[in-house]
């Protein structure tokens, strides 16, 4: 068997046999999963954060988290959305370092009135305060609200992502939202 026919085989490979091959240490198994989930993942990370730049760096640091990590999977059908978890995770992680790290170069400038120390406070608290609800919430409803808020993602985009009924994800949704407004009534 040829070289290019075994790649050829691997691209059709459904991901829990490349995910299974991946753990046993093949690479070209992994790279297929890269360039199969990888724009999906580059799209939602530039959604989430607002920057290609920032985009590539996120998707790069799940893949190299994925990789550690994939023997840790239990589902290996799974793995699309356990990619997307983990790029998500590390696009919040990004957002939260912005936040923490302002460049130097940027104190010097003027403040809006939008951005007195007095806002930012409240942002910043209000942003602690939105994260620490959405840890709270259940796995699969948190993944549908940062699907739907910060990626976009239509209901039955997101019903396909994470293979759940269309019907499942706006109850997930709508129980996520409840919790977020009865959380931050207070920053009403």
């Amino acid at each position: 068997m040829t070289q290019s026919h075994n790649n050829l085989r691997l691209v059709e490979a459904p991901d829990a046999v490349l995910a299974g091959r991946a753990v046993d240490g093949d690479v070209r198994s992994f790279e297929v999963l890269v360039r199969r989930h990888g724009p999906l993942m580059r799209a939602y990370a530039t959604r989430v954060l607002g920057s290609t730049s920032e985009s590539d760096d996120v998707v790069q640091e799940a893949f190299i988290t994925a990789w550690d990590q994939l023997p840790t999977l239990k589902d290996l059908s799974a793995v699309k959305s356990w990619l997307m978890r983990i790029t998500s995770h590390k696009a919040i992680d990004r957002i939260r370092a912005r936040r923490d790290h302002a460049p130097l170069e940027d104190w010097d400038v003027e403040a809006p009135d939008s951005d007195t120390p007095h806002h930012r406070v409240e942002a910043d608290s209000q942003w602690d305060k939105i994260s620490d609800v959405l840890g709270r919430l259940s796995e699969t409803q948190r993944q549908c609200w940062l699907l739907r808020e910060m990626g976009g993602y239509s209901y039955d985009d997101i019903a396909e992502e994470l293979k759940i009924p269309p019907s499942t994800v706006r109850g997930h949704l709508a129980r996520a939202r409840r919790k977020l407004v009865e959380e931050m009534e207070e920053w009403r």
